[in-house]
C-alpha cells in the first residue's frame, strides 16, 4: 500500500505547482502585495491603463476588505494607492474582472493605500 501511494506521488508531482508559486484568488494575493506598495514588481502608483486583454494586473473593484485602497488623480500619482488614467504611456496596465483579480481594491476619496 505505502509503495503503490509513493508511486502516485512520484507521478503526480510534476504537475503540482511549484512551492511558492502564484496562487490564484484575492485571498492568495493579499499577502503579495508588499509594505512598499508593490506588488509582483510593480509599484501600486502612477499612471494607469484600463484595458480589455493582456493587462500587468487583474483588478476587483470591491466595498470591503480591500488589498488597497486607490484614489484616483489627475495630477501627482506618485504615493501608494494614487492612481491617474492615462490612454499613453502608462506606469502598468489593469483588466478590470469579476473573478480570480491579482489584486482587489477599493475606490476611495481620501487617504489611499494599504488599508
Amino acid at each position: 500500500m505505502f509503495v503503490a501511494s509513493a508511486l502516485v506521488a512520484a507521478l503526480l508531482a510534476p504537475l503540482a505547482p511549484a512551492h511558492g508559486a502564484q496562487l490564484a484568488g484575492a485571498d492568495a494575493e493579499a499577502a503579495a502585495v508588499s509594505r512598499e506598495c508593490t506588488l509582483g514588481g510593480i509599484r501600486l502608483a502612477g499612471k494607469v491603463k484600463v484595458v480589455d486583454a493582456f493587462a500587468d494586473l487583474k483588478v476587483k473593484v470591491v466595498d470591503s476588505f480591500p488589498d488597497l485602497k486607490v484614489r484616483w488623480v489627475d495630477a501627482f500619482p506618485d504615493e501608494c494607492g494614487r492612481w491617474q488614467k492615462v490612454d499613453a504611456f502608462p506606469d502598468f496596465t489593469i483588466q478590470l474582472v469579476d473573478a480570480f483579480p491579482d489584486l482587489t481594491i477599493r475606490e476611495v476619496d481620501a487617504f489611499p493605500g494599504l488599508p
